[in-house]
């Protein structure tokens, strides 16, 4: 019979799996503390918002100053959010090793990093895009140290729900930058960021739950229960594919090879989900789905550039060509 210590490490082993990248690549302190490995889905999501825009694709050096500026914020919330949560890291055995609770990067230096990123960001946005992108990211820096880490994170089961405010609003940089202005395509992308967020944050959660519990951070799975949490993902998960639906209206032109493409993803993460809901105590489960919703993301973004290729466009005129003129002769014979 297993002891409960031996299950503890079976769980703690399962939870490693989770990005195997970690066990393989030892990142520098200074580089760890910015959080690389998110910069870029946020980046994806980014170029996802551009893609929207009837001004697409950008110029280069406005693509690069977009970028740029968004990878020197999300590294700047990335050290910020290291600095607030430094005494709770040091309490946890996952973080404890990291290099601000180790003791590798001092408190100021770290600062001096992140205030050092915020600037350069703010500079390259100012003087490459437009005010109204530069303003954006700085409300997702905010959001993502002030609104999630300081406010929610310790305080509500729903603060991914609400704090997801901060990885939404890459879209709406990306469309900003591009015309100036966010629009309602801009919006659809920041939507379905939001909905796609607690049950991609979730399905981690539940490997994590342990961890969580043992410092007093409230994630649904530590409060909940991992069955109450795989539930609350399903409703999500399934509003997530309605809203990725919605991808054909939302792009100016090429919204029928992205209604196409986007099927099999759709299938695939609702078949992940009911699996999961059928055993949501099963961690590989958890660590699949985990896995999945971020090629998910990535791939949401990736069809909506594909999208907008000629290749893309000139299917979807031939298409409508085509269907145009079956339902003309259709309609000949029922009149005839």
């Amino acid at each position: 019979m297993k002891s409960n210590f031996d299950n503890l490490n079976m769980q703690s082993s399962l939870r490693e799996e989770v990005v195997p990248s970690r066990k393989k690549i030892k990142l520098p302190p200074w580089l760890e503390v910015a959080k690389p490995r998110l910069i870029p889905l946020l980046l994806a999501t980014t170029l996802g918002g551009m893609a929207l825009s009837e001004e697409w694709p950008l110029s280069s050096p406005k693509l690069v100053c977009t970028l740029g500026g968004g990878a020197l914020a999300a590294a700047a919330a990335g050290a910020l959010n290291c600095l607030w949560e430094m005494d709770l890291d040091k309490r946890m055995n996952r973080t404890s090793s990291r290099a601000l609770p180790s003791g590798k990067l001092s408190f100021n230096s770290v600062f001096f990093g992140a205030v050092s990123c915020t600037l350069a960001a703010s500079m390259l946005l100012v003087s490459g895009v437009n005010y109204l992108a530069a303003g954006l990211t700085l409300l997702g820096l905010c959001s993502y140290v002030l609104l999630y880490t300081i406010v929610l994170k310790p305080r509500t089961t729903q603060n991914i729900v609400f704090g997801g405010v901060a990885g939404a609003i890459p879209p709406l940089v990306g469309a900003s930058a591009a015309s100036g202005h966010i629009g309602l395509s801009g919006w659809w992308l920041f939507g379905l960021v939001m909905v796609w967020t607690p049950a991609h944050f979730w399905a981690l959660a539940i490997l994590l739950k342990d961890d969580y519990a043992s410092v007093g951070i409230p994630m649904l799975p530590s409060v909940k229960g991992s069955v109450f949490t795989v539930k609350a993902i399903s409703r999500y998960g399934i509003a997530t594919v309605i809203m990725s639906i919605f991808g054909i209206f939302a792009l100016p032109e090429g919204g029928l090879i992205y209604e196409i493409l986007v099927l099999p993803f759709n299938a695939r993460l609702l078949q992940l989900i009911f699996r999961l809901k059928n055993s949501p105590d099963d961690l590989s489960l958890a660590k699949g789905l985990f896995r999945w919703s971020i090629l998910y993301m990535f791939g949401i973004c990736l069809l909506l550039i594909i999208a907008r290729t000629n290749l893309s466009v000139e299917f979807e005129q031939q298409t409508l060509t085509i269907a145009s003129a079956f339902f003309s002769k259709i309609n000949n014979l029922l009149n005839f």
